[in-house]
């Protein structure tokens, strides 16, 4: 079992805030275009028409928006307390006007929104968890509920209800799980989440069992993979000048871990990205010691410059 050390460094659980609606493909946009014109739109009554969608969407969309890090709280605020919002400089590089992907159309755009959905202790709870912590490769809801309930317990986080667990073990799972079409599901609940393209989970064993799918993912593009690999380096060792294969593979929050890719995936990327970055980032491979380790400084955002280039087979 996970200790409580492993997930206590989070200030509070994040359980709530989807409104039980999972990520929907034209909300990135939406969002940032909302809060560009109008940082107190998520406040307003009128928000309902500007965004064209209910009450609960409009608190969906502003969570969604805050958890994939393309809308973030304006800093200069004073008594803030979530009100005032504005685009994040990711946001309005993807999706502004003239962004590198206003309509989500590049698998890379997808894989940056999940690293950011699962790659911070202080995002959603159950995606952080689930991708980091959790050591079950197959596993039920059951499961992954009853896992939460055992950390909250550890971590001493009250007023966790299981209902709420459920509720977002549920929205977790459409979030990368395609729905099965029926007869009587309502056509709002058969929009799947865009996530569910990078097929992280898979469903299997007639819809009871799901399973991570971790292994070669040729639609993550190496300029996200070294995004990914900067944003890691500064949350986890800024001051440091080299990390190691195993932290970069294998540690939580860690490339590796968040995009569940193979050892042998992880070393095909950190082999290309010497190039990709012009040196600054080198991959060093000497008496069995892998380590990666850094010439100069990278801003990530310049790395995604390359997020449409033209895909191919492979790291690119």
């Amino acid at each position: 079992m996970i200790t409580r050390t492993a997930i206590a460094e989070t200030q509070s659980p994040k359980f709530a805030g989807h409104e039980t609606f999972s990520l929907r493909y034209g909300w990135p946009k939406k969002a940032v275009d909302a809060a560009a014109a109008d940082p107190l739109v998520f406040t307003r009554d009128e928000a309902v028409i500007t965004l064209g969608v209910g009450k609960n969407m409009v608190r969906s969309i502003r969570h969604w928006g805050l958890m994939t890090g393309i809308l973030e709280e304006t800093p200069d605020q004073p008594n803030n307390r979530g009100r005032h919002i504005r685009p994040s400089s990711l946001g309005a590089l993807l999706f502004e006007a003239q962004g590198l992907d206003p309509y989500l159309e590049e698998p890379g755009t997808l894989w940056l929104l999940h690293w950011n959905l699962a790659s911070h202790l202080d995002g959603p709870t159950t995606w952080y968890w689930a991708f980091n912590h959790f050591p079950e490769a197959e596993f039920t809801k059951e499961r992954l509920i009853a896992s939460l309930q055992d950390i909250s317990e550890q971590a001493d986080w009250t007023r966790v209800a299981e209902n709420s667990l459920k509720r977002d073990v549920d929205c977790f799972i459409r979030t990368y799980v395609p729905s099965r079409a029926t007869k009587t599901l309502v056509l709002e609940d058969s929009l799947d989440s865009p996530l569910a393209e990078l097929e992280l989970i898979q469903e299997i064993e007639g819809g009871r069992v799901y399973a991570f799918n971790r292994g070669e993912h040729s639609s993550l593009p190496l300029a996200v993979f070294a995004y990914a690999l900067l944003d890691y380096w500064q949350t986890v060792a800024a001051h440091r000048e080299a990390l190691s294969f195993e932290e970069l593979a294998f540690q939580p929050g860690s490339p590796g871990r968040v995009f569940k890719l193979s050892e042998n995936a992880v070393s095909d990327y950190l082999e290309a990205i010497e190039r990709f970055t012009d040196r600054v980032i080198g991959y060093d491979v000497t008496a069995g010691l892998r380590q990666v380790y850094r010439r100069g400084k990278l801003e990530p955002l310049d790395l995604l410059q390359r997020l449409t280039a033209p895909r191919r087979k492979g790291p690119r």
